[in-house]
């Protein structure tokens, strides 16, 4: 893929690209210079910070990793158990 540096340092990215990243107008960007590269990087910070605080957790649950182990059967960070040493469940 190819995009053309416009007049006022502009580019387009391509379609392909926006699509497989979800970029849409008034989407930020973060660029940085490695080497001879130039790296964009979609700031996922700033929609995560907006939804901070927004979701409870359901009644019962102290905090995420007990929900998720209650869900999944297991939280991030959690020793990894093959299924058929896990207990049988009920």
């Amino acid at each position: 893929m190819e995009a053309t540096v416009a007049e006022r340092g502009q580019i387009t990215l391509p379609k392909a690209v926006r699509d497989a990243l979800g970029l849409t107008k008034g989407t930020k960007l973060k660029v940085e210079l490695d080497g001879g590269r130039i790296v964009l990087r979609k700031d996922v910070d700033d929609a995560l910070s907006r939804l901070r605080g927004r979701f409870k957790l359901a009644e019962g649950f102290t905090n995420t990793d007990d929900a998720m182990r209650a869900i999944r059967g297991h939280a991030p960070g959690d020793p990894y158990l093959p299924p058929e040493s896990l207990p049988p469940e009920e």
